[in-house]
């Protein structure tokens, strides 16, 4: 039987979350609408700047482009997967369950527990993979993907630790993960060119007389 690892709520994490909520709670109901909108949004955002960097990647003839562009969104889903890991292993309880008000309108049900944040592993690890496909472009994903973290605690789900450890879990991932995975891909991808250029064309046969 797996023993899950009690933890302690830092009281500094805890207190910059009550101030949050607070927060959050006195801003006027367009800034509302806009932050939980907004949590789930940036994802897709995040998904979308992506794929735009990483399909010109993939229409080029260079292995180690290629290999890049296709590893780096298998990291984030590996990502993803670690952090569901800890959260089986950490049972750290939501904060908003002792919360009076959360703009996410309700806290997730128990067993979806918070550290780390997905949403910001998730966020972290597509800013990263993005920088590493376009480091211009990762200029601005990384800023999305801190507001994304963020974003978390404002509307009431997660404590700062919790979304701090989701982006660090997030962008070690792929950081890590992608060149090794990404130099192995690449260099299978030329071998096979190499090999491919170097069989026979076939000719047709010559008129029989």
């Amino acid at each position: 039987m797996n023993q899950a690892i009690t933890t302690d709520i830092p009281d500094i994490s805890e207190q910059w979350y009550r101030d949050a909520v607070e927060v959050a709670d006195s801003t006027p109901a367009p800034v509302q609408w806009f932050a939980v909108h907004f949590t789930e949004a940036v994802i897709l955002l995040l998904g979308l700047l992506l794929v735009a960097v990483a399909v010109p990647r993939l229409l080029r003839a260079d292995p180690w482009g290629r290999a890049l562009a296709l590893v780096a969104p298998a990291t984030v889903v590996l990502a993803y997967g670690c952090s569901e890991a800890l959260k089986s292993l950490v049972d750290e309880d939501r904060p908003c369950r002792g919360a009076a008000t959360i703009l996410a309108g309700q806290c997730p049900p128990v067993g979806d527990w918070s550290f780390p944040s997905n949403h910001a592993t998730i966020a972290g690890a597509l800013a990263t993979a993005v920088l590493l496909l376009s480091p211009r472009w990762g200029l601005l994903a990384a800023p999305l993907a801190l507001l994304a973290a963020l974003s978390r605690v404002f509307v009431g789900v997660h404590y700062p630790h919790d979304v701090l450890a989701g982006l660090l879990l997030g962008v070690a991932v792929t950081l890590l993960v992608t060149p090794l995975a990404a130099r192995v891909l690449a260099e299978t991808l030329r071998r096979r060119s190499t090999t491919a250029l170097r069989e026979p064309v076939p000719t047709a046969p010559g008129p029989r007389h």
